[in-house]
């Protein structure tokens, strides 16, 4: 393709082929490099890279364009918006792609990494080793250098030898461990649930002491089942919403 380059996606028949290019293409478009190109690839092109019907692909891509993330012109063909940026409330049907999706878009500062002893409240996820390797990372909006959230990871020591921290300021953890790191990601268990800002956060996010925020946990699993990454995330509560869609089965 000469145009803008999408990731690659292992598509999931579970979940609606729609939903889950579209989700690729967002994660695709707003982790892209500041450098790349606006033009995306034609439907037929871009089909044929998912593997998915033009009709499938036409509906990814009204989707996108109702988010505002790109615009479509007859004759022309269709580019990012170049503001393009992930806005709020998110819908989320379980794929690895949405998760992906949902942490992409913004400016990351890695603020710190090390070796750790496992944390108390995370030992149950970690019980085969003492220590784990763990990042902090605090986002920005991209375009007016807001603080939007901070997320502390705590990541097993077999994993994080193949993690090179500087990748976590170009993408999302789970990409990272996904796409470069190879884990074979099987699920992620979210939580979310209203806390206060306690004094670190509240300096990071800058926001006041004891305001609402969005504290989400996120549990990452490989494919034996072994726990390989707990992330911890606090949002600030006027930031963000989510959404969560429960499809019924058939």
């Amino acid at each position: 393709m000469t145009a803008f380059a999408p990731d690659s996606l292992v598509l999931n028949r579970k979940l609606p082929l729609w939903y889950q290019v579209s989700q690729s293409l967002r994660a695709s478009i707003l982790g892209r490099t500041p450098d790349a190109s606006l033009r995306l690839p034609t439907e037929e092109q871009l089909a044929a890279h998912y593997g998915v019907s033009v009709l499938t692909m036409r509906q990814a891509l009204k989707e996108l364009e109702e988010e505002g993330l790109i615009s479509r012109h007859r004759r022309r063909g269709t580019f990012i918006e170049p503001g393009a940026r992930r806005s709020s409330p998110r819908r989320l049907l379980g794929s690895i792609d949405a998760i992906v999706a949902q942490q992409s878009g913004e400016r990351t500062t890695v603020l710190g990494h090390g070796t750790a002893p496992v944390p108390g409240e995370l030992a149950e996820f970690f019980p085969d080793v003492t220590e784990v390797v763990a990042y902090k990372r605090l986002r920005s909006d991209g375009e007016t250098g807001e603080p939007t959230n901070w997320a502390e990871n705590a990541v097993h020591p077999d994993v994080a030898a193949g993690l090179d921290p500087a990748d976590l300021e170009r993408w999302p953890m789970t990409k990272v461990l996904r796409d470069v790191v190879g884990v074979r990601i099987s699920r992620i268990t979210d939580t979310v649930e209203a806390r206060l800002a306690d004094p670190e956060t509240a300096a990071l996010l800058q926001v006041p002491l004891l305001s609402p925020i969005l504290h989400y946990t996120g549990v990452t699993y490989d494919e034996d089942g072994r726990v390989v990454d707990v992330a911890r995330i606090r949002y600030r509560g006027d930031r963000f919403s989510f959404t969560v869609t429960v499809e019924a089965s058939h």
